[in-house]
């Protein structure tokens, strides 16, 4: 990193059109309307406020427009979602008829008259519990969150209401409604943010962030962002603390000049001229109590988010806990839990998922244990010892992809490709692989074995990939702190980029999902994992 001179300030990220493939006429409609929406808003602003505003106007202008009106769509939605699931619920357990629904005492509805007021209240629970905040749309596993919550907590109180009242509500019909129904309201999610994503990754419907921090700083979160884009960060400017040089400078991250803009107490006229619609605070101690609370309430009335970023990396939210101590609001990092209930329903659902996948599979494993054997005649099997948890050794079951004495060409292997210094080796034109081999691997049928490792205990579904004696111990607190957990069949770096990643972020990904698991988290690795497998990217 090196701060040099005479480099133009880069633009922010604008908002485009943009023309979708085939199957997304729909989302193309919609996200159209956006843009005209964006545009019409920043220009009647801007018509209003003089050219001289123009600059600190049109990022914070057209990211609130697209939210805003992102925002409507998703409510539109949802509410076709809701009414849909509703209305087949109904369709399905009454048919054509509208049958009374049993109430008390003089009360009398109809199922019709039901249908509509729970579609209502579904509706407004989901609203209610912000499900399309600005905050969380777009990205990261807290929209799916409280979708979930709001529509349990939805069902909940119609059985805790239907109880209390001595309501009888058809059981059948709810049993319907709230798996379509939620299966419906994911979905929708879910396909309004691949369209988000894909957008983001061309550069549009961006948030672009002013850092008030040292350059170290500005380098991890730049990275940071870089390497998901999906979130739709970016920065575009620093403001660094103690700063004396020209505004020309800049911090160079990755080959990507960032301009530098003054230092912490410029922070304002640096907003102006980057146009940037974020500030994100890490030089907390240079600021302080007072400097971070003035500049609160300076950015409040231009519209401006303010993202204050302690330094603790690698550390999932859950773990984190704001917690007022003395008036001050500290930020609690809780321990990683490994034990009680949380580790006991991780067993049960590995454990089941491993005994359904065998059942479904069992015609793959049959077959590809056959085609192995008549090809070379060697065995079906190919058996390593493996580190397990808390540093047990156990046995690795995989089908056999190398010719059966692959083991002993390793160390000739590593030197033949320029592997010797690494931690892991694995090459895409090992000539060790067998030509089934190939086709195994590019699917990840070899490690379909691996579920007998599950049921026995030795592994679990998701979790950090098992290694092989010595291997990773030249990295600091690696090995050790990998032994909190059992070693997954996937984990979070297959699905990140499999073996195309460079080591130093495999390790980092690794000691991530140690120090953060969770259910939800891995619910969404062993999605991953299916998109990772059908593209075969950075597997061999």
């Amino acid at each position: 990193m090196k701060c040099t001179a005479d480099v133009p300030v880069s633009s922010p990220p604008l908002l485009c059109h943009w023309q979708p493939e085939i199957g997304e006429i729909m989302w193309e409609n919609s996200l159209n309307a956006i843009g005209a929406n964006v545009e019409e808003t920043t220009d009647n602003y801007l018509a209003l406020a003089g050219n001289s505003k123009r600059q600190s106007v049109t990022g914070r202008r057209a990211r609130q427009a697209w939210q805003q009106k992102y925002a409507r769509t998703l409510w539109v939605t949802d509410g076709l979602v809701v009414v849909i699931s509703m209305g087949l619920a109904h369709l399905v357990r009454f048919g054509g008829s509208d049958p009374a629904a049993y109430t008390p005492s003089a009360i009398h509805l109809t199922y019709n008259s039901v249908t509509c007021a729970l579609a209502i209240l579904w509706i407004s629970t989901l609203a209610i519990h912000d499900t399309r905040s600005t905050r969380v749309i777009g990205t990261g596993p807290e929209e799916y969150r409280r979708i979930g919550s709001a529509t349990f907590r939805f069902f909940g109180l119609i059985a805790i209401i239907s109880l209390l009242f001595r309501l009888d509500i058809a059981r059948g019909y709810l049993a319907i409604a709230l798996p379509v129904g939620l299966a419906g309201l994911l979905v929708n999610r879910w396909a309004w943010r691949r369209l988000v994503v894909k957008l983001r990754r061309k550069g549009e419907l961006r948030t672009s962030v002013l850092v008030v921090g040292g350059p170290q700083s500005v380098h991890h979160l730049a990275r940071s962002f870089e390497r998901q884009p999906s979130a739709g960060f970016e920065v575009i400017g620093v403001c660094i603390p103690g700063h004396t040089g020209n505004k020309g400078d800049h911090v160079v991250v990755d080959q990507r000049a960032i301009p530098i803009l003054g230092d912490d107490r410029s922070v304002l006229e640096a907003l102006e001229f980057s146009n940037a619609d974020t500030v994100a605070v890490s030089a907390t101690e240079h600021l302080g109590h007072e400097g971070i609370k003035e500049l609160a309430w300076a950015l409040e009335p231009r519209n401006v988010d303010l993202i204050v970023a302690p330094n603790v990396v690698d550390v999932a939210g859950p773990r984190v806990v704001m917690r007022p101590i003395a008036g001050l609001p500290l930020l609690h990092v809780e321990k990683p839990n490994y034990q009680g209930a949380t580790r006991f329903a991780k067993v049960a659902f590995d454990r089941t998922g491993a005994v359904f996948l065998l059942l479904v599979l069992m015609p793959v494993l049959l077959l590809v244990s056959a085609i192995i054997k008549i090809t070379d005649q060697g065995p079906v099997f190919y058996k390593q010892t493996r580190i397990g948890l808390d540093g047990r050794e156990f046995r690795m079951w995989k089908f056999r992809s190398m010719i059966p004495n692959a083991d002993r060409l390793i160390d000739d292997m590593r030197r033949h490709g320029d592997h010797s210094e690494t931690s892991f080796f694995k090459s895409a034109r090992d000539p060790r692989i067998t030509p089934i081999g190939r086709l195994i691997r590019r699917t990840s049928v070899d490690e379909l074995p691996q579920l007998f490792n599950v049921l026995l205990g030795d592994m679990s579904l998701v979790g950090p990939r098992p290694l092989v004696p010595g291997e990773g111990m030249g990295i600091k607190h690696f090995v050790e702190r990998r032994m909190l957990v059992r070693p997954g069949m996937t984990g979070l770096w297959q699905v990140s980029g499999r073996s195309d990643l460079p080591e130093e972020e495999r390790v980092r990904l690794d000691l991530f999902y140690v120090e953060n698991w969770s259910m939800i988290q891995d619910l969404m690795i062993i999605g991953r994992t299916v998109r990772a497998v059908l593209t075969s990217r950075g597997a061999y």
